[in-house]
Order: structure tokens, then sequence, then C-alpha cells
């Protein structure tokens, strides 16, 4: 393709694997990110301190009412009614509070307000209070909004080829395997990445967030990661004087089993918009950032997608504006879609069906014979 010239997506191949799901076009696409740009009106990307701290206080609300429930009724229950009411409420509270995660999220991008301070500064609090260390993944989650797709230098989910495959792999590709694997990556998946970079990308040295002189960060930015680690740790501090107040198992039910569905969520959320069939992955030789951008899909969660403030159905458009509000993103992306075309990826898959489908389909990455070497695609078959 010469400068500003055009060219014809390549045709979808079908996967009878894959469910006859059609690929993403590899190849760099006839538009540029200006003119996805333009097509999507002005005021979206307008950030509102009123309108961002309204989401704030509604899911702050919510959360309130589901804690003075459990407090004044789940917690007086006799046992057998309580081993049924505490699932419930773990369930309810930690979708709330993952949406909470999510605005805290997009302070880290910087898309609550036009106050870098203000958004570091909610940021910090709502992360802490969920014991995520703000400005540590701050960081490295902007090198994964910066490097997505490139199996060298993306931070998160990056798959491995097949010669990189463990030996105890072919051994978990069953049903039993993939519920094991499942069940590890969604309970302990986010702790083990934040404390040992479990799924992230290589490092010279040890890798981990709560390191402020590990290799994943600049000298410019460790203090900050003093601060994050000061947010846990007062948190921390919290729930220890709550557990000698109230007693530890106050503190599971109330704050633990919503801690355990929200880390699930969001490990879950972050593996699909970046695990799928269609999607392709690049080394050097082939990535570009625009590219690598498009290379994530959006998903259906049913009523959940508001509960997650649309950071489930709009991914594609905050991977390519991530500065915009959340509360703009579906406008966004539906202004998108005819510039991106096929370049767009949208599947309607129900979340717990994608799930199961790709840890069955989406084993490792490797090229085909007939597409370009540095361009890798998932793969099943060990």
């Amino acid at each position: 393709m010469g400068a500003g010239g055009r060219m014809s997506a390549p045709p979808t191949r079908k996967n009878a694997e894959t469910d006859n799901i059609k690929r993403v076009p590899h190849l760099k696409p006839p538009f540029t990110l200006g003119q996805v740009k333009k097509a999507i009106p002005p005021h979206c990307f307008q950030r509102s301190v009123i309108h961002s701290f309204s989401y704030v206080v509604y899911d702050l609300a919510i959360a309130s009412i589901f804690y003075y429930i459990a407090s004044n009724y789940i917690n007086h229950l006799s046992t057998p009614l309580s081993f049924l009411a505490w699932p419930i409420y773990w369930a309810l509270q930690g979708c709330v509070l993952t949406g909470v995660w999510v605005i805290a999220h997009e302070c880290g991008h910087h898309a609550f307000s036009d106050y870098q301070w203000l958004d570091d500064t909610v940021g910090l609090v709502l992360h802490s209070c969920l014991l995520v260390p703000y400005f540590s993944w701050k960081y490295s989650h902007r090198r994964h909004h910066s490097n997505t797709g490139s199996l060298e230098r993306d931070e998160v989910f990056v798959p491995k080829q097949k010669s990189a495959m463990g030996w105890y792999s072919k051994y978990l590709n069953n049903p039993p395997g993939r519920v094991l694997t499942l069940t590890v990556t969604l309970t302990l998946g986010w702790p083990l990445y934040l404390a040992f970079n479990v799924s992230g990308r290589p490092y010279d040295g040890f890798a981990c967030h709560y390191h402020p002189y590990g290799p994943i960060y600049s000298d410019r930015e460790r203090l900050q990661i003093y601060i994050s680690d000061a947010g846990v740790l007062a948190v921390c501090y919290g729930l220890y004087r709550l557990a000698v107040a109230k007693g530890l198992a106050w503190v599971l039910c109330f704050y633990g089993g919503p801690l355990l569905v929200v880390n699930a969520f969001l490990v879950l959320i972050t593996y699909l918009q970046h695990t799928h069939p269609s999607l392709p992955h690049y080394d050097s030789s082939e990535w570009d950032w625009l590219r690598g951008a498009l290379a994530t899909v959006d998903r259906d969660y049913g009523i959940l997608n508001k509960v997650f403030h649309n950071i489930t159905d709009t991914h594609v458009a905050h991977h390519l504006f991530s500065t915009m509000p959340h509360y703009h993103a579906m406008e966004a992306t539906k202004a998108i879609k005819p510039i991106l075309g096929e370049y767009y990826q949208f599947d309607g898959t129900p979340f717990y069906k994608a799930m199961w489908r790709e840890a069955k389909e989406c084993i490792y990455v490797e090229p085909d014979e007939v597409d370009k070497k540095g361009v890798f695609w998932y793969k099943n078959k060990l």
C-alpha cells in the first residue's frame, strides 16, 4: 500500500474448529486513527467532574444498600438460609464494586476529569480500597495500551507460541483441566499477576507491582509506587482493625467474598477482551500500534454491561481513545463502526460460554503457512 493509498481487507477465512468465526483482517487498515476520530462527535471527548462523580456516588450508594441489607438481615439468618444468602450478596456486591474498579481504572487513563491530580486522588482511594496498587497498575496498564497485540511487549495475557508451552499443557487440554485452569485463573490470577507477574510479559529481574525498584518501573515512577503500596497497606491495616473488632468471619463475609468476585470479573473481562479465535497477534516484524489496538473484541455481558460502565462492550473504542470517559463510549462505538468495518469485532456469545470456548480453542499462537510469518493466530491442537 503506497502513501495515502487504500487496500481492501483480505477475505476472512472460516475455521471449522471455532464455529466458523471470521478472523479480523490483519493487514494495515485503509484508514488512519485521525479518520476514526473525526467520525466521533467532539463532545464524546469532553470529561465532566460532576458527571463522573455521579457514577461514583451511585455505585457507592448501591454498595451501601447491599451492605445495609447484609448487616441487618443476612447476618441474622439461621445457618441453612445464610448459606444461600451470603453467596447472593457476594455476587451482587462484587458486581457493583467491579463498577467502582472500572471508574478507578478510568482515573488511571485520565478519563475521569480534566485534572490529573483529581484523577489520581480518586483513583488512588478507590483502587486502594479494593487492594489494587493504583499507580503501579496505572503504569503497567498504560504500557499494555501502548503495546496491545505485541508478542514481545504487551503486558498481560500474552499468548505463548507452541514451542514455549509447558510439558503439563497437554494434560490440561481437556474438560477437567480447563475447569482447573479457569478456577485458578479467576481466583488467584489477579493477586499472582500483581505479586509475581504471572501471565505478564517477561522482564529481566523480579517483576512485581509492589516493588518500586523492579524492572516494570522507571526511576521517575518509583516514588508513586511507594504511594501505591502505602495505600494498600493502609486499607489492609483497616481490615485488620475490623477483624480485631468484629472478627475475621465478619471481614470475610462483608468484604472478602465481594472482593473475590471483583477480582474474578476483572480477570475475566480482560481475558475475553484480548483472547478470541478471530484476533491476530504480531511479532516485531509486523506489529504497529493501530493494528494492535484493533486486536481486541467487544463482548456482551447483558445487564452487567451497564453495571460495569460499558467497559465490556466498548473496549475497541477504549483502546483507540483511552482518555474518553465511559459515558460517551457507546455513542463513540456506534460512530466508528462504519469506519472500522471488518476491523471491528463484536461477539455476543454469553460470557460464561465464551469463557469456556476460548479456554478450549485459544491455547497458543502460531503463524499460518499462507500468512505472513509475523502474524500469529490462536490454535488448539497440542
